[in-house]
């Protein structure tokens, strides 16, 4: 199976993962005309001066059941990747009305648009290891016939987007893969703990910041790299299985306290560090290791980076951003 796409919309496409995403299937497939919808100006500015007429943007917000009915059926892509989401897990819990109704609103839209539209495009649903909620030592690793028992507002959203999508594909037939795709390296999204550490590492070497602040050290997590994520992403959509359920992640085993140590052994200063108490959410991951067994089948994907040149990466991004 090697599926061809003409036209690709990504939801929230000048977000983090989405501005990425855009970038890897344009270096896949010039001739793919990419469409766009976001809310947020983001990174509109950087893809604009890239990739100009490459990519087709649409300020939208997707909460408007009737703006996203009428743009799925004026652009009719055979290729959707529902990216756009509130992912911001800590904030979560200060404003979960918000960001619960906000990601449940956005899915359910898009996918009633689809249906409505009768349009036979492949959806690529990017949900998130945080449906797992916290695992214990006997369920590692994860199988996606795990039972999925979010632990925060933002996974309890993230589980109606996945769950909702399986209806979806269940009652309506809607052409739906979900992903769900554990830690990754992207130094675009300032929330993630490898990018809050290695930006406040560049902050430290310039003298912009003397301290590194932290929350909680133990969760132990699967790290892959963004070019890999991506690439998972790509090879979903070109050979994954129509109403499959996929766990994306990586090899590598450390915990977040270990990789803050990678990140300060390639430090240009010494780095101190310091638990800030208002960094630690009042629940928390404790095992995100995922059994990709199913994915590699499928999908025949490997990752490439080597983890301690994706560390390098990331570190060097940060200290060159866009």
């Amino acid at each position: 199976m090697n599926r061809k796409f003409k036209k690709c919309l990504i939801t929230g496409i000048t977000g983090s993962g989405g501005s990425y995403l855009c970038e890897h299937i344009l270096s896949k497939n010039e001739k793919i005309k990419i469409y766009g919808t976001y809310r947020s100006s983001g990174y509109l500015n950087y893809l604009k001066k890239k990739y100009g007429k490459k990519i087709i943007f649409f300020k939208i917000d997707l909460r408007f059941y009737k703006k996203i009915k009428s743009l799925i059926n004026r652009i009719k892509p055979d290729l959707i990747y529902h990216i756009a989401s509130n992912a911001d897990v800590r904030g979560s819990f200060f404003k979960p009305k918000e960001i619960i109704e906000n990601n449940n609103a956005i899915t359910l839209n898009l996918l009633e648009a689809v249906r409505v539209n009768r349009i036979k495009s492949l959806i690529i649903i990017c949900s998130t290891s945080e449906v797992y909620g916290s695992v214990k030592k006997k369920d590692v690793p994860i199988k996606e016939n795990k039972n999925i028992n979010p632990i925060n507002p933002y996974s309890a959203s993230k589980a109606f987007q996945d769950i909702v999508s399986q209806v979806y594909y269940k009652s309506y037939g809607l052409k739906i893969i979900i992903t769900r795709m554990f830690s990754y390296t992207n130094s675009r999204r300032k929330n993630l703990f490898q990018t809050s550490f290695a930006k406040q590492i560049v902050d430290i070497e310039s003298g912009k910041k003397k301290f590194l602040t932290h929350g909680n050290l133990k969760s132990v997590r699967s790290v892959i790299d963004i070019h890999d994520a991506m690439e998972a992403y790509w090879l979903t959509a070109k050979r994954g299985k129509i109403g499959k359920i996929y766990n994306i992640g990586g090899n590598q085993v450390i915990s977040v306290g270990g990789y803050l140590n990678e990140l300060k052994k390639l430090s240009k200063v010494k780095i101190i560090t310091k638990i800030d108490k208002k960094l630690l959410r009042p629940t928390d991951v404790t095992l995100q290791i995922p059994d990709v067994r199913l994915f590699k089948k499928d999908v025949k994907w490997r990752p490439k980076v080597n983890f301690k040149d994706s560390i390098k990466k990331l570190l060097k991004d940060c200290r060159n951003p866009l």
